[in-house]
C-alpha cells in the first residue's frame, strides 16, 4: 500500500492507493483509523476495489459497523468508485444519504475527493 498525501487548507488528506482489497475485516479499518490519525492525517480516500465485496452488501452490517468506526474517532472518508453499477436500492439511498453530510463520502473522482 502507499499512501499519498494531499493538503487543502490546514487538512491532510492520506489516499491509499493498492492493487489489493486493504479492509477485508472491521479490525482492517480500526488499524487504518489509527496509524493514520497518529501520522496525522484529518481524511482517508481508499478505492471501492480496495474494500471487500461485504462492504457493498448493506445486510451483512459490514459497513454501518465500519462506517460507525470512522465516525466514533471522527475520521472523515472518501470512498472512490463507480457506483451506479449497484443496482440494490437501499445502498443506492445509503450513499446518497452518506454523500449528504462531511463524515462519509462516496464520490466518482479523486478530484471531487479534494475539494473541500
Amino acid at each position: 500500500m502507499e499512501i499519498k498525501i494531499h493538503s487543502t487548507d490546514k487538512i491532510k488528506i492520506a489516499e491509499l492507493v493498492s492493487t489489493d482489497i486493504l479492509v477485508n475485516t472491521i479490525e482492517d479499518g480500526l488499524n487504518l483509523i489509527g496509524d493514520l490519525y497518529y501520522q496525522g492525517f484529518d481524511r482517508i480516500i481508499i478505492y471501492e476495489r480496495n474494500m471487500c465485496p461485504l462492504f457493498f452488501d448493506l445486510k451483512s452490517g459490514f459497513a454501518g459497523e465500519l462506517l460507525q468506526k470512522f465516525s466514533n474517532y471522527r475520521m472523515q472518508l472518501t470512498i472512490i468508485g463507480d457506483f451506479t453499477n449497484y443496482t440494490n436500492k437501499s445502498l443506492q439511498d445509503f450513499i446518497y444519504e452518506s454523500n449528504k453530510g462531511k463524515q462519509i463520502n462516496f464520490l466518482p473522482t479523486l478530484s471531487s475527493a479534494l475539494i473541500d
